[in-house]
């Protein structure tokens, strides 16, 4: 009997451990430098609109990909980044920067 809940234990602890790994939540915030709004799509979490000059705190999965509209809120959408796991937690990302960056590539 004591084997058997010692044999469980080690399971769920196995499992827990593998899905954390797989499954980094990072925490983090966009920044919008600029004097236009920002119009992001995040797929399964929110399509947030950055006003400008302001902040936005959202956690994203390591994997989790973030797309914005470069000829506006009706244009189509291109990818701007996929969240990296080596990205330290409460990261500031400059949204209109990497945007600048991505347009010119």
């Amino acid at each position: 009997m004591f084997k058997k809940i010692i044999f469980s234990l080690l399971f769920i602890t196995a499992l827990t451990t593998s899905y954390n790994s797989f499954a980094q939540n990072i925490p983090m915030t966009f920044h919008n430098g600029s004097f236009f709004p920002i119009y992001l799509s995040i797929p399964g979490v929110m399509n947030p609109n950055l006003l400008p000059k302001s902040n936005s705190g959202v956690s994203l999965d390591a994997g989790q990909v973030v797309y914005f509209f470069p000829n506006g809120k009706n244009g189509k959408k291109e990818i701007l980044f996929t969240v990296s796991p080596t990205w330290k937690k409460d990261t500031i990302l400059q949204i209109d920067e990497i945007i600048k960056l991505r347009k010119k590539s």
